[in-house]
């Protein structure tokens, strides 16, 4: 399915392995942070932008420069699908669990099965189709038991839902634009459009910009650092060598150090059937994993 014309200089399944343990801590130092969601959002992105920018100017200005007006449109729009699903998921944090909003933020390999062939013109195999509904019924096990029906973890259920659409749109773009940018040059784009959009949103809801605790900063830049810098352009390169459906798939793996996590810092249940839905989300990236060697 990779249609790169050249071998990457890395082994995409072991950065994608990094990027989404990195990728994993985001809802851990969100839960930490004292900040309201778009602040947490707009600084993770926006600090990440402003990291990346010195390197993208000395390693790729040619690039950067020889982009074009229909590419450099669709990484803005790209950024800005990145901004909304921060926007949601981050929020959907002050209304349900870690496990829950992990979860279904992760149901985008969905979206992404069904919209790729639309967008990438690549088309889900029946074994692929597989592992992606076994990894998404592991998740959806790791997450059933903290569902409500309350009005407050309902809400924050949707918001976490809008956020795995939102993502789903952004990795079948990142998808689309990687066979053409290089990773440093388009995740300067998109990182910077997302952070711009989020400003926007924090000005026009009136959210504070400064006055946070001197710890809730340092989680600021971890977040830019690990989950962003490390865990999305990790997977952001290794869209330029492996299928949208792979990548949106391997990110399943989040739901399972997310809540291993949670469970030792928040006291967050660790049951029985959230250790087997951890198990049907490895099998499931194992199937397509092995699916997408076999086609690469």
């Amino acid at each position: 399915m990779a249609t790169t014309p050249h071998d990457p200089p890395l082994n995409p399944y072991l950065v994608i392995f990094v990027g989404v343990f990195a990728v994993s801590f985001g809802s851990i130092f969100v839960r930490l942070a004292n900040a309201p969601a778009i602040m947490i959002a707009t600084y993770r992105v926006g600090i990440a932008s402003l990291l990346l920018w010195p390197v993208g100017l000395w390693k790729e200005k040619p690039a950067l420069q020889k982009i074009s007006r229909r590419d450099l449109a669709l990484a803005l729009l790209t950024g800005c699908f990145l901004a909304l699903h921060f926007a949601t998921w981050v929020s959907s944090l002050d209304y349900t669990s870690v496990a829950s909003s992990v979860v279904l933020v992760n149901t985008n390999p969905l979206w992404v099965g069904m919209v790729a062939p639309l967008l990438t013109g690549e088309r889900v195999s029946r074994i692929m189709a597989v592992g992606i509904l076994i990894s998404v019924i592991g998740g959806v096990i790791i997450g059933i038991g903290d569902f409500g029906l309350a009005p407050a973890q309902a809400f924050g259920d949707l918001l976490a839902l809008a956020g795995a659409i939102m993502a789903g749109l952004y990795i079948l773009m990142g998808r689309n634009l990687r066979r053409r940018l290089p990773a440093l040059t388009y995740v300067i784009v998109v990182y910077s459009a997302a952070a711009l959009v989020l400003a926007l949103l924090a000005l026009l809801t009136r959210q504070p910009l400064h006055g946070f605790s001197q710890e809730t900063w340092i989680l600021f830049f971890l977040m830019a650092l690990i989950p962003q810098i490390m865990g999305h352009s990790s997977y952001n390169w290794a869209l330029g060598y492996l299928s949208a459906s792979f990548v949106a798939v391997s990110l399943l793996g989040e739901p399972i150090a997310a809540t291993i996590m949670a469970y030792f810092l928040f006291g967050e249940g660790l049951t029985p059937a959230k250790l087997a839905g951890g198990l049907m989300i490895l099998m499931g990236i194992y199937v397509t994993a092995k699916e997408e060697a076999k086609n690469g």
